[in-house]
């Protein structure tokens, strides 16, 4: 299957690339201008331009397309939710219509943040929305603006974690960052959330792909912990002193937009359609763990465009 990729020098889209290339699929990255010499081919494109989707769509001719460029900071959607909306919610919205028209395979990357967290409990698809702030409400539109253009398209909420090109852009970085350095890192024990590992997630995401799956779904891992946890995880894996995790509360932060502190999502939806289970945290930091020890982040970093 020939799977066009966007936002390929993102989190997500790089890792997804990256461990994708040279396998059954054939992958095409789409990248304003951020990489080179990388194992996928690499087009330079402004998803934004006049025409843009459609125009890519018939130079690259996928089979299928995993749409995982967005404005994904959430301080820089509070500041500029002009650009947020354009991203967000128009850009997946004008992406499904000329999939749509072309019956090419797509799945919409979309937040677990679209839920408030007020309730306690395990949030399911059919759990009515209520986003936060800008990047939430932005995302759930782009949900809608997908879904009504192109019903067979595939919508995947997802939470992840794993090396990034910045070396700065998941949770498990940052607490990587500040242990590594022993420098103290605060985790928040009011957030709850079920991350999945980026390398885990790539391989779900294909999978939905080849069982032609269509709707919305939780991507997400299967199991729940606070932010604090977390960063306990990753330094008892990595041999860092878990003393300096310190336990935090959001209340306390300066964070500006506002996140919800309940963000279990259940995953029996997705594991029913696939018919297999979604991993959960644990295997995903024993992966993260291994990349580190095997300079999977410094090869990354090495398709950074000077």
């Amino acid at each position: 299957m020939r799977i066009l990729v966007t936002g390929a020098s993102g989190l997500l889209g790089l890792n997804l690339s990256l461990l994708m290339a040279g396998g059954q699929h054939t992958i095409v990255g789409v990248d304003r201008s951020r990489l080179s010499g990388t194992p996928f081919e690499l087009i330079q494109a402004d998803l934004l331009g006049p025409d843009a989707c459609p125009r890519l769509l018939e130079a690259v001719r996928p089979a299928a397309v995993i749409h995982t460029a967005a404005l994904a900071n959430l301080e820089a959607c509070e500041a500029d939710p002009g650009t947020a909306r354009l991203l967000n919610a128009d850009l997946p919205g004008e992406l499904a219509a000329a999939c749509a028209g072309r019956s090419i395979g797509l799945v919409h990357i979309s937040t677990d943040s679209v839920f408030d967290g007020a309730r306690e409990g395990i949030y399911t698809e059919d759990d009515v929305p209520n986003p936060p702030g800008v990047y939430s409400a932005t995302k759930l539109q782009g949900e809608r603006n997908v879904l009504s253009a192109y019903p067979e398209a595939v919508v995947a909420r997802v939470n992840f974690f794993g090396w990034s090109l910045s070396g700065k852009r998941s949770l498990s970085e940052y607490f990587y960052n500040n242990l590594s350095s022993s420098r103290p890192a605060p985790g928040f024990t009011d957030i709850w959330f079920c991350p999945i590992f980026v390398g885990d997630l790539a391989d779900t995401l294909v999978r939905m792909l080849e069982k032609s799956l269509s709707g919305l779904y939780h991507a997400v891992g299967s199991e729940a912990l606070t932010k604090y946890d977390f960063g306990l995880r990753i330094a008892r894996r990595f041999g860092f002193d878990p003393g300096l995790v310190v336990p935090a509360s959001i209340q306390d932060s300066e964070l500006t937009a506002r996140r919800s502190p309940n963000l279990r999502l259940s995953v029996h939806k997705l594991s029913t359609a696939l018919g297999r289970e979604i991993p959960g945290v644990s295997t995903g930091i024993e992966q993260f763990y291994t990349q580190a020890t095997q300079g999977y982040p410094q090869k990354m970093r090495s398709y950074q465009q000077v």
